[in-house]
């Protein structure tokens, strides 16, 4: 089993009312609530944290990419993920990912993820999502009607840009290059493992199963809902004659503490500072026409994917209780959060869980604290899982840490 620990660098400074004055944390949030003094002081205690976890043990460490919001202040994941790619050594760098449909032309992805394998030593995971409709329609205006064809030939360039050893010409609709000779190229051959974050689109499963890259659901309506789209993407890979659950991630928040009070105390008001305000986005921008594909809408998966920010139609707040019972925030002490987690990873049939460990406001201090715990009490007892499967998602030279024993 590989656990990775997730950030979202989130913009942790919101004010009291924010849901209250304003009608979305994404695409049209107000440009004068952003201070760069903060974001100064919110950067560098991510990238802190980010390190901290690679030195508890967690096997890899995720970043990814957002544009026009306050939810996760990182629009390029590639600097943060090449400080990591020299700040640690024997992880994954796991970009979740850039958003290849965005990028014109798309060999910028092939020539940066490449430089980051080769300063890290070959250890990046490829993240491509075809993005939020946040990111895409609205902050980078492409039509939604055309940005799985621009991800697929995306794609396509750059797979060739890395696995290709000669100059090749490339005459797609929407990028035409007459020369494609990247330098770098990447050290893992013939490239980086590919994973696709996603969150419930059928289109996503096909392509996934089809080409062999690992699915990451990540949402955070939690792990009650998320076990219908897992059970989905499983039946699917399952007539395709595909098992192996190291060929699936899923994303889950988590918080551990000693006792019930010790755990209101420290999480609550962060619990509900990310439900209730970084997931509070207006319900237009999250699902434009064209976005969803006919199949995914037929299967009556549009709340799952909706639901991935949340669910913007409501007006209610969210509680940390109701966060808990929801399955929204795996929270308990060492052995209840290990209990929960291991009957998370066998429900979804996962190989690679994803944690959350900084969310909404949580300051440094109470951040690091998480991630240690996590890392010394929970994820020992976890890694023990799938023994009979091989992990062909995993780059080449990080290593899996076996750190601290059992301690529940």
């Amino acid at each position: 089993m590989k656990l990775e620990m997730f950030h979202l660098c989130p913009y942790r400074v919101l004010p009291k009312d924010f849901r209250e004055q304003f009608r979305s944390v994404w695409v049209d949030v107000p440009s004068h609530l952003f201070d760069p003094l903060a974001a100064e002081k919110i950067y560098n205690e991510t990238l802190d944290e980010i390190k901290f976890a690679a030195e508890m043990g967690y096997d890899g460490i995720c970043v990814n990419e957002h544009h026009q919001n306050a939810y996760g202040i990182m629009p390029s994941p590639n600097l943060m993920a090449s400080v990591m790619a020299r700040e640690t050594k024997d992880v994954a760098i796991i970009v979740m990912g850039n958003s290849i449909a965005l990028y014109d032309p798309p060999i910028r992805v092939a020539e940066e993820f490449a430089m980051l394998d080769c300063i890290s030593g070959g250890r990046l995971v490829a993240g491509f999502p075809t993005g939020s409709c946040m990111d895409t329609a609205y902050g980078y205006g492409v039509s939604p009607v055309e940005l799985r064809e621009k991800y697929f030939e995306a794609e396509e360039l750059i797979f060739r840009a890395w696995e290709e050893p000669e100059i090749f010409s490339f005459n797609g609709k929407y990028t035409q290059l007459r020369y494609v000779n990247i330098w770098p190229r990447p050290i893992q051959k013939p490239r980086p493992p590919v994973w696709v974050p996603g969150a419930g689109s059928i289109e996503t499963w096909d392509s996934c199963i089809e080409k062999g890259h690992l699915y990451a659901y990540l949402s955070y309506s939690g792990f009650k809902r998320g076990k219908r789209v897992m059970d989905g993407f499983w039946e699917t890979a399952n007539k395709a004659g595909v098992d192996n659950p190291y060929q699936a991630g899923f994303l889950q928040l988590v918080c551990v503490g000693n006792s019930e009070q010790e755990l209101q105390d420290k999480w609550a008001e962060h619990a509900e500072y990310f439900y209730n305000k970084m997931l509070h986005i207006h319900p237009g921008f999250v699902d434009a026409p064209g976005y969803r594909s006919i199949k995914t809408v037929e299967a009556g998966l549009l709340a799952q994917t909706v639901s991935r920010f949340g669910t913007p139609q409501s007006t209610s707040t969210k509680t940390f209780d109701d966060l808990r019972k929801d399955g929204n925030i795996v929270a308990g002490t060492p052995s209840q959060v290990t209990e929960q987690l291991e009957q998370v990873i066998k429900d979804l049939h996962i190989g690679h869980l994803m944690i959350l460990n900084q969310f909404g406001s949580a300051p440094h201090d109470l951040a690091k604290e998480n991630i240690q715990r996590t890392a010394e009490q929970v994820l020992p007892n976890l890694r023990h899982l799938w023994p009979e499967y091989t992990d062909h998602w995993w780059p080449q030279n990080a290593i899996a840490h076996d750190h601290a024993t059992s301690v529940t």
